[in-house]
């Protein structure tokens, strides 16, 4: 009998393991009180309203057909409506937007529908794993842009003045996971000036675009003049409206752009399921209430949370929006620290070193559980830090 070959695609050894799978793996095998701060998956629930709508759309039998790729044009003239409420972007809901099964899917779909082989790929680092690996994925070779403290975690424009000839795409996600990092307008008319000199596209994941804490509000990339030509900006309700399990998100801009994340993703999957779709426009059409009551629970966490961290000595970079706290650890060995406080702490937080070469040194902490259970974390943390010294 002919021996099997392994079944593994030779690909995948262009990969690393993913890092939110090998911390669920250590988790499984720690026992007692466990607080996770490694993963940013919310942990309160998805507003009784949204359900309730999602409970009133699952009546309609249109919605229980195969979706369209797209989506529902309701559900895109809601979003091309929430654009403009939010940032004063006008977008066509028939070109410019498509619904997504999460943005995940549709950064993936994007890269493999715009790049391949020769192709070069401007990626953040410390990045979203999900970036370099579908550049990767799609014969693709990642440029690495480096975001350094000194330069407030934003790429250094005179570095991609040098690379944007050879770009193909350039990656960004602000405000910015794991970094916390917020991008001002300006900084986004110097990249969108850039792709036009060199002409290269630009993808924004701008999912945690609704997690700010102070008055001024994260900016879309879309808001600078013409950058519809060459950029497109993904979006996800997960975070926003607590409906990480949904898989909803959308793309919006560059009509180029969209289709061709089209064309893969009509070879791949289908669009959300349209019960899904409408409850994910409720949101969007109630989204100033509903904001604002998640923005003031993530603020009083950051607050208890960065507070205690001060209190133990921890220069600590206290973030202006999303939910994570990205901060340098007490040793470089910032992986070798992470096991070390699930050990000795069992506090569960993410290696800054598992979102690439520049997030040595660093750990990022997850909002995701009460104001009193961060508070006790960051107490443990305290006691063994203690003991070490």
């Amino acid at each position: 009998m002919k021996r099997l070959e392994p079944a593994a695609a030779e690909r995948l050894g262009l990969i690393p393991p993913y890092l939110f799978q090998e911390l669920d793996d250590i988790k499984a095998r720690t026992k007692g009180d466990l607080i996770d701060l490694g993963e940013g998956s919310p942990d309160q629930p998805t507003p009784v309203s949204i359900q309730r709508a999602l409970v009133r759309a699952l009546k309609s039998t249109r919605n229980h057909g195969y979706p369209t790729y797209a989506g529902k044009l309701s559900a895109r003239q809601t979003v091309a409506d929430w654009y403009r409420r939010r940032f004063g972007v006008k977008l066509d809901p028939n070109g410019e937007v498509c619904m997504l099964l999460g943005s995940k899917e549709g950064v993936g779909h994007l890269i493999w529908g715009t790049c391949g082989p020769g192709d070069r790929v401007g990626v953040p680092d410390p990045n979203y794993p999900i970036y370099p690996n579908q550049t990767r994925l799609a014969g693709a070779r990642p440029v690495t842009v480096p975001l350094r403290a000194e330069n407030g975690f934003l790429p250094d424009l005179s570095f991609l003045v040098k690379v944007g000839p050879e770009l193909r795409l350039l990656c960004l996600n602000f405000p910015n996971n794991p970094t916390a990092a917020v991008a001002d307008i300006g900084f986004f008319r110097e990249v969108v000036a850039l792709a036009r000199r060199h002409g290269f596209y630009v993808l924004n994941d701008c999912v945690y675009s609704e997690l700010y804490f102070g008055r001024k509000r994260p900016p879309s990339i879309l808001q600078v003049s013409d950058a519809k030509d060459h950029c497109i900006e993904f979006h996800s309700l997960s975070k926003t409206f607590n409906m990480a399990g949904w898989r909803i998100g959308m793309a919006v801009g560059s009509r180029e752009l969209i289709r061709a994340m089209l064309r893969i993703k009509q070879n791949t999957d289908s669009g959300p399921f349209g019960a899904i779709q409408d409850a994910g426009a409720f949101a969007l059409r109630h989204s100033e209430a509903l904001t604002a009551k998640t923005r003031s629970m993530y603020r009083k966490r950051r607050d208890a949370f960065c507070e205690e961290l001060a209190m133990l000595g921890w220069d600590v970079n206290v973030p202006e929006a999303t939910f994570y706290v990205w901060t340098k650890t007490p040793r470089k060995d910032d992986y070798g620290f992470v096991l070390g406080m699930l050990k000795n702490c069992r506090v569960v937080a993410a290696p800054g070193s598992g979102f690439g070469r520049f997030g040595r040194g660093f750990v990022r902490f997850a909002l995701v559980q009460s104001e009193q259970r961060l508070r006790r974390a960051a107490r443990r943390i305290g006691k063994w830090m203690g003991k070490r010294k």
